[in-house]
């Protein structure tokens, strides 16, 4: 009689058994969780809230009666998800943050290159057109010279051709006189 009372006491005790076993898996698997955010280094400080609501939970778990199990292993586990989430958020924020910054930094240095491209095409051109302007001006002198040698060209040729117009002058005059002498001469010899 004892048998079968005992195999029936054996046979309540081990559902209870392994729910037990179960819960137990499941806790120590929350806990594993809750401390592998503990343990990361990108998690570890992000999401202190959430992470304290989560050992609250498990603490409660702990400590709840059976019937409560269910319920509070239930909220456990929300807790933890609730903590792994927060504590992933965070670090994304904190990801996004520094690219933020990276991105502003590359923003600013590609900012100051294009300012170093401007401040060297602009002096490019003020060197171009410096150039430009000396050239601009030995062509104008350049002109300038060359209209000064042609006045002073023109000048001699007007002062050459007066001074052969004068020699003209001078020798028509002299002609005109011997003509008028040699008549004079001629008319005085005849008789």
């Amino acid at each position: 009689m004892r048998l079968p009372i005992l195999m029936l006491a054996l046979a309540l005790a081990t559902p209870a058994a392994w729910a037990q076993s179960s819960d137990d898996a499941d806790v120590s698997g929350l806990q594993r969780r809750l401390q592998a955010i503990d343990a990361d280094a990108g998690t570890a400080g992000a999401a202190a809230y959430e992470r304290l609501q989560a050992r609250q939970a498990l603490a409660a778990l702990a400590a709840a009666k059976s019937s409560q199990r269910a319920s509070a292993l239930q909220i456990a586990q929300w807790r933890v998800e609730t903590a792994e989430i927060a504590a992933q958020t965070e670090v994304a924020r904190r990801e996004l943050g520094e690219l933020e910054r990276e991105r502003g930094q590359l923003l600013v240095d590609a900012s100051r290159q294009d300012a170093v491209r401007a401040r060297q095409e602009a002096e490019r051109l003020r060197i171009q057109a410096q150039i430009q302007a000396e050239e601009a001006a030995r062509l104008r002198l350049a002109a300038e010279e060359e209209l000064a040698a042609r006045q002073q060209a023109e000048t001699v040729l007007q002062g050459v051709a007066s001074g052969e117009a004068a020699k003209l002058r001078a020798a028509r005059q002299r002609e005109a006189e011997l003509k008028r002498r040699e008549a004079e001469l001629l008319k005085s010899l005849e008789p």
